[in-house]
């Protein structure tokens, strides 16, 4: 009787041993049938990946900062021709002014 009660537990734990297997191997299709439509939704949504999305990134912040640059350059010269102008534009006022005096 023993050995009956034996060979009914050897195929219980057989048969969930089996039970497992099945449940393991329905799981990994599970995981890759999800993986694949998880990939092909990415790729209808035309995302980028992350590094390309950081090298744009970068790109733009470089881009932005040599615009600042720029424009405090513009800005300077703009100054110092505008102190260049009104330096002869004053001069230049005075000389008929001088002139006009001398002919009187």
């Amino acid at each position: 009787m023993t050995q009956t009660q034996n060979r009914v537990l050897d195929e219980i734990a057989r048969l969930f041993t089996n039970a497992a297997g099945a449940a393991q191997g329905v799981r990994q299709e599970v995981e890759t049938l999800i993986r694949s439509q998880a990939e092909r939704l990415v790729a209808d949504l035309d995302l980028v990946a992350r590094e390309d999305f950081e090298a744009v990134r970068d790109m733009a912040r470089l881009a932005r900062e040599e615009n600042e640059a720029l424009k405090l350059r513009i800005e300077a010269l703009e100054a110092q021709l505008a102190r260049k102008s009104r330096g002869s534009g004053s001069a230049r006022t005075a000389e008929p002014a001088d002139g006009a005096n001398d002919g009187e």
